[in-house]
């Protein structure tokens, strides 16, 4: 396996560990259908929902990582240009499309266990295999395409950023014998810049993740209603689709419905995106193929090429 696949698994695992206690509460203000009740969300398991993501993600993020670099290596090929913003934001989004098939069962069993209120608390797992049993294949996709959405747009937002502002921010001097600069130094660097995407990212598809959100999760907050052909029968509950859930979240508490949940999403966003791109550039550095390496590398390239 390349090193940027590793990097993007681990990075991604690291991730979910560290946000997913904010996540969990996230998830609750998002779903909720009464605006009066967000005092009532609790922390009830800082660990609801971890098992589905650590694995998925960790996958799902290692797509990501290897998707965005071939595809940006590419694109800039193609444009003839050295490191555009452009085909980075595209590069990202074209990413962030090909973890769809990761990303989408992922997140809808994520979604039903931070919802459930049982005790003890429904495994992921278990989750997965009452959607199977129910839907099959078919229903671990439910929410598909809001999820595509969001997470093109999403990603081409989030590389973008983060490019955008390692830019802004200048690296350290050299260091070393190579030219490249201690990863030490560049920690704080890596750390703001990380966290900032991650702030960036959420903010530009926050609507469409509560969306989301409540198409995948609809299903567990229904009742079922009675069958008016056969008597004592439940039917089961009737599933909208996202624009159907989006006009319905509107009629309930306007557009400020849409961004239920964006506050504490932004600091799960900033601590867990500094922490990824940090463990990323980390192994990255150790496998000899870290950023600052690469740099240097495309910098002597051109010098040459001049």
């Amino acid at each position: 396996m390349s090193a940027d696949f590793w990097a993007g698994y681990l990075s991604g695992a690291v991730g979910i560990v560290v946000g997913n206690p904010l996540d969990l509460i996230k998830v609750r203000l998002q779903a909720q259908s009464d605006a009066s009740s967000r005092g009532q969300v609790r922390l009830q398991n800082a660990v609801t929902g971890t098992a589905a993501p650590i694995l998925g993600y960790g996958a799902l993020n290692a797509l990501l990582f290897v998707s965005y670099n071939r595809s940006e290596a590419a694109l800039n090929r193609a444009l003839s240009t050295h490191r555009s913003l452009w085909a980075t934001w595209l590069a990202g989004a074209l990413g962030g499309l090909s973890t769809w098939v990761v990303s989408t069962p992922t997140e809808l069993v994520k979604c039903r266990a931070q919802m459930s209120t049982t005790t003890p608390a429904v495994s992921s797992w278990t989750i997965a295999q009452q959607i199977w049993r129910a839907d099959g294949l078919r229903g671990l996709y439910f929410g598909g395409i809001v999820t595509a959405l969001r997470d093109s747009i999403g990603y081409g937002f989030y590389f973008w950023s983060y490019e955008l502002a390692t830019r802004r921010w200048p690296s350290s001097r050299p260091d070393g014998d190579d030219g490249t600069v201690s990863l030490r130094h560049e920690t704080p660097r890596i750390l703001l810049c990380g966290g900032l995407a991650g702030i960036v990212t959420w903010a530009s598809i926050f609507p469409l993740d509560v969306i989301k959100t409540r198409v995948q999760t609809q299903a567990c907050s229904r009742a079922p209603e009675a069958s008016p052909l056969i008597p004592g029968r439940p039917l089961a509950p009737r599933r909208l689709g996202a624009l159907q859930v989006a006009r319905e979240a509107f009629r309930e508490g306007g557009l400020r419905v849409f961004f239920r949940g964006l506050a504490i999403c932004s600091i799960r966003a900033f601590i867990v995106n500094a922490v990824q791109w940090a463990v990323y550039e980390w192994i990255m550095h150790e496998m000899g193929q870290g950023r600052a390496r690469r740099a240097v590398l495309e910098t002597d390239s051109d010098g040459v090429d001049g």
